[in-house]
């Protein structure tokens, strides 16, 4: 009887280890999908959260050490079955009450590896409860809080070979489907920086002429180019607009293997991914790649404003196209270049002519982009008045100094993966608007080792053109305060808050409907700690 009464205690005790462990699991999962399957960026975030929260751990061991004072076995198990219930309650609850930036998407690669983890999970809790006393039950209860912090990369690891055969199918797919497709002009685009920017203005000007398809919001890697082709490329579409991420060494040469692009745009380069590129070097040799694979009559189209892409010796004989605002010796560049609420006013000079254009878009990064969009459509024998109407009617980019009215108030949100030259741009775009002029951010992320260099210049820079400056994360954001405070910032309009939701609140609070209010990068739930 007594046996019958200790198997039902432990499956009921099996039973509240897993539900307590479906809150963890789902925000290991959330963190590592938001790391991009990267155990470098995983654990670096492992180890930053982990020393944010070491309270929690104290708690824990107290909690635990409480349970070696219990006269009975039986007491035990009832405890550590209500500390169990209670953990998963407030787990649960602060759950429900939390608003992700990006939240978990479901895919079925995510499916697959809540399933092994839940394998994973009813394993070790039998071994630990077929070979530990009862008395170390509560210590499990710390364990097992942690462990799929580590199983998950057991998961991935055992699902390699299966996620591989997946990927290798639907990528075969996908280059069969593009390479059947004889007369697709296929442009390739990357960048440290502006490359959805450059897709989406490139896909405003050329549709005037073309059928065209991009790669939407930011499918950039090559399971997410593979869905496009597979779902949305048709035998009409005349042109294929492909984005092209990198933030390691080989990804680019990887792409421009699988796409072939006939034409290659590099937007920008700089020290965006420096903590996977490892040098900046890597990461100027992995741009230019794009137009370095091209073939002997494809195109290059390339931004000269850039120092690293104008000093680098291109070897390949194809036609180059240089666009630019600031170096003259360019083929297209943009001058008299005028902001206002209502958007920017500029003319494109060229060899041969001058023309005017204007556009809702601001800040000069995207003037620069739809010069290398004006560029291509006249490689692609666009008219220019056509040209010029397309630009003018260019749809804000969604989350790049897309200029919106949320509860009455003007926002500018630069909210999309912020960098230091956009920041800049961001910033110069502000000094011209009328004042209170407000600004939101985080600051910059995923710059390795120049990060604190990147965020305290920023800070730095707020001076004379923002009047107050609302900070998301106290450890994020400790350069970016120092700088405001060495460049004389006036403290009393210097905010740090907690959380995004904080940081709205407090917009709401003191701001009018005469102000501006920018919102620099958004800052991914991983790096919110």
């Amino acid at each position: 009887m007594n046996m019958n009464i200790k198997i039902i205690s432990n499956i009921l005790l099996v039973c509240l280890i897993l539900i307590s462990l479906i809150v963890p699991s789902k925000h290991v999962l959330h963190i590592f999908q938001q790391n991009r399957y990267d155990y470098k960026r995983y654990f670096d975030w492992i180890i930053n959260y982990f020393k944010n929260n070491l309270i929690i751990v104290f708690v824990y061991l107290v909690l635990i050490s409480i349970s070696f004072f219990l006269k009975s076995i039986n007491s035990v198990i009832i405890y550590v079955s209500i500390i169990y219930g209670i953990i998963a309650f407030i787990f649960f609850y602060k759950e429900s009450k939390k608003e992700y930036i990006k939240p978990l998407v479901y895919t079925s690669r995510v499916k697959r590896q809540i399933f092994v983890l839940l394998l994973l999970d009813l394993i070790v809790i039998v071994l630990f409860l077929h070979y530990f006393d009862e008395l170390y039950l509560l210590l499990f209860l710390f364990i097992s809080l942690i462990m799929n912090w580590i199983l998950i990369l057991l998961a991935n690891f055992l699902l390699m070979p299966i996620e591989k055969l997946v990927q290798n199918y639907y990528l075969n797919d996908a280059k069969k489907k593009l390479r059947s497709h004889l007369s697709l002009i296929n442009i390739g685009i990357t960048g440290s920086f502006g490359k959805t920017s450059s897709k989406n203005i490139i896909q405003s000007i050329i549709s005037e002429e073309y059928r065209s398809l991009m790669t939407p919001a930011s499918f950039n890697t090559p399971m997410g180019i593979t869905r496009t082709i597979r779902e949305q490329l048709k035998p009409s579409h005349q042109v294929f607009v492909c984005e092209m991420g990198a933030d390691h060494v080989g990804d680019i040469k990887y792409l421009s293997d699988f796409v072939n692009p006939k034409i290659g745009i590099v937007t920008s380069i700089g020290i965006q991914h420096l903590s996977t590129f490892k040098s900046l070097e890597n990461i100027i040799k992995e741009k230019m790649i794009l137009i370095e694979k091209l073939p002997s009559d494809g195109i290059g189209i390339i931004n000269y404003d850039n120092e690293y892409i104008r000093e680098y010796n291109i070897k390949n004989s194809c036609k180059i196209i240089k666009y630019g605002i600031d170096n003259s010796d360019v083929d297209y560049q943009a001058v008299n270049i005028k902001y206002s609420p209502k958007g920017s006013k500029f003319k494109v000079k060229t060899k041969e002519k001058t023309y005017s254009f204007e556009t809702k878009l601001l800040g000069k990064h995207n003037i620069s982009n739809i010069l290398a969009g004006i560029a291509l459509a006249r490689e692609l024998n666009v008219e220019w008045k056509d040209i010029i109407k397309a630009v003018k009617y260019i749809p804000y980019i969604e989350h790049r100094l897309e200029v919106k009215t949320i509860n009455g108030l003007k926002f500018i949100d630069n909210a999309f993966n912020s960098n230091p030259v956009g920041a800049k741009m961001s910033l110069e775009v502000m000094k011209m608007m009328p004042k209170k002029r407000i600004i939101v951010t985080p600051g910059m992320i995923d710059l390795g080792s120049k990060q604190k260099e990147v965020n305290y210049d920023f800070g730095y820079s707020m001076k004379d053109n923002i009047d107050i400056a609302i900070l998301v994360g106290e450890t994020q954001t400790l350069p970016i305060k120092q700088g405001l405070d060495d460049s004389g910032f006036k403290s009393d309009n210097i905010y740090v808050v907690k959380t995004v939701k904080e940081a709205f609140a407090l917009v709401y609070s003191i701001a009018t409907n005469k102000d501006t209010i920018l919102l620099e990068n958004d800052l991914p739930d991983a790096f919110n700690v």
